[in-house]
């Protein structure tokens, strides 16, 4: 550790592997400044469109672009507003046209640099664009980092369905630096944090362990803690990805714990009232009380997410929606077959079940049971 950089840690490396899709996740903190030698040393790259949000832009986008360019590279910079409405299809038009009107063609190269709204998108437009372009995701919040910028899911929504439409699209490298997470909003810190438990709960007891053991640490956003918790996020989910990389076998639909609930409040609470993590973090708890009901699961269990969730300042409460409307929503869910609801189950800290058939009505008592009583 450097008297220069106080939270300076040493780079680790996760490895994706999906033979000739592999690639690697480079970790580190003030990595950002060799994005363009990174970039370079992974592919022979003569044009780059960065896409990034007005948010990250500010920060990032002109350090980005300059390391980029000192590379000889010309830059094409796009920018979106920032928020969920903009993975929609008017904005991905209006990406493709500006891409095309600067010269894009079968040899450019998409970055993506922001959070996973813009790494979905950018993600997105380079599988469809010139019907696929090379990208790179640089993650700047702790959701991206930890999840949507690693296993290739890129897409964009519909008014009445999240990332319903898109395309399995793996990027050809990952850069993360802890280092952009300070400029990153408490909330949107906190919200990527969900994500973080999620892969506890699913996969890895002693990590969730671990996570209740370091609650201040990640509150304080310590460097040295932030690399493990993302790097351990990383590997497990390239296990998963490496196993199951397009859902076929229905393994890798088990880092959508709790997501069934989450897209359909996401959906009825209209995007944006709701960030992605925050959902998350009241989805995995009806989720868990799915499996209370239906005798997989123990309440102690449901009780320790709960804690932990509650100590990271994430929302447990459900709000109070149209049960009508929030059923609706999850039989839009991609994980639907044969038109019967089916949810990622838990078992035990480190173990859920994809489990199908569960009866809508027992699924709606889940939810029901996470309101708060106002009269309390």
């Amino acid at each position: 550790m450097s008297a220069a950089n106080p939270g300076a840690t040493s780079p680790q490396t996760v490895h994706v592997p999906l033979g000739d899709r592999s690639y690697d996740i480079s970790i580190g903190n003030g990595n950002l400044a060799e994005v363009g030698r990174w970039v370079t040393s992974l592919r022979k790259v003569t044009h780059v469109v960065l896409i990034s949000d007005g948010n990250v832009a500010k920060y990032y986008q002109q350090p980005v672009e300059d390391a980029i360019a000192a590379e000889g590279i010309r830059v094409t910079s796009l920018g979106v507003p920032a928020g969920e409405q903009s993975k929609s299809v008017p904005t991905a038009q209006s990406l493709w046209e500006a891409a095309l009107a600067d010269r894009v063609d079968r040899k450019s190269t998409v970055v993506a640099l922001g959070g996973g709204v813009v790494g979905d998108l950018a993600g997105f437009v380079a599988a469809t664009m010139t019907r696929g372009l090379d990208f790179f995701q640089i993650p700047t919040s702790l959701l991206a980092q930890v999840d949507s910028s690693v296993g290739g899911k890129v897409g964009i929504n519909l008014p009445s369905a999240k990332n319903i439409v898109g395309a399995f699209w793996q990027p050809k490298g990952v850069l993360i630096d802890t280092a952009v997470l300070k400029t990153l909003p408490r909330r949107e810190y906190l919200s990527g944090l969900a994500e973080v438990i999620k892969y506890g709960v699913i996969l890895d007891a002693d990590f969730f362990a671990y996570l209740e053991a370091n609650v201040q640490p990640m509150l304080n956003r310590d460097p040295a803690v932030l690399q493990k918790i993302i790097a351990r996020s990383c590997e497990l989910k390239a296990q998963v990805v490496a196993e199951d990389e397009t859902e076929t076998t229905g393994l890798r639909a088990i880092l959508n714990y709790g997501h069934t609930f989450c897209h359909a409040l996401e959906t009825v609470s209209g995007y944006g009232e709701y960030l992605h993590g925050e959902a998350v973090s009241v989805g995995m708890l009806c989720a868990s009380r799915l499996g209370e009901k239906l005798g997989v699961f123990d309440a102690e269990s449901t009780q320790r997410q709960a804690k932990l969730l509650s100590a990271l300042e994430l929302p447990v409460a459900t709000p109070k929606l149209s049960e009508t409307a929030i059923l609706s929503a999850m039989q839009r869910d991609k994980k639907v077959e044969h038109g019967k609801l089916r949810f990622i189950v838990p078992h035990a800290i480190g173990k859920v079940v994809l489990t199908p058939d569960v009866p809508s009505e027992m699924a709606l008592a889940a939810w029901r049971e996470g309101i708060e009583d106002e009269s309390a």
